[in-house]
C-alpha cells in the first residue's frame, strides 16, 4: 500500500470514528422530547451500549420508578433518585 493510500485510509476511519463519537454524545447528552423532570414526571438519561436511552414516566408509573429507586442500590437507581427529587416524589437529600 502506498504512502498516500495509508493517509486516505486513516483520514476515512478518523472522520467515521469522529462521526460515531459526535452522535454517542449527542444522544447522552440530549434532553429529548420529554424535558426535565418535573411535577410528578420522571425523566432519566442513562447512557448504554447504543449511546444512551431515555426513560420516562409520570404518575403512577413515576411514582413506582421512583420507590424501586430508593429501595435498591444499582446503577440505574443512583441515577434516578435525583430526578425524582426534581420531580417531587423522593425524599430529600
Amino acid at each position: 500500500m502506498a504512502r498516500r493510500e495509508k493517509r486516505m485510509l486513516a483520514a476515512a476511519a478518523a472522520v467515521i470514528v469522529a462521526v460515531f463519537a459526535a452522535v454517542g454524545i449527542y444522544a447522552a447528552v440530549r434532553p429529548g422530547s420529554y424535558g426535565p423532570s418535573h411535577d410528578g414526571c420522571v425523566t432519566v438519561q442513562m447512557p448504554s451500549s447504543t449511546g444512551g436511552a431515555l426513560l420516562h414516566d409520570c404518575g403512577a408509573a413515576a411514582r413506582a420508578m421512583c420507590r424501586n429507586a430508593f429501595a435498591n442500590t444499582g446503577k440505574l437507581s443512583l441515577l434516578t433518585r435525583p430526578q425524582c427529587r426534581l420531580a417531587g416524589l423522593g425524599p430529600p437529600h
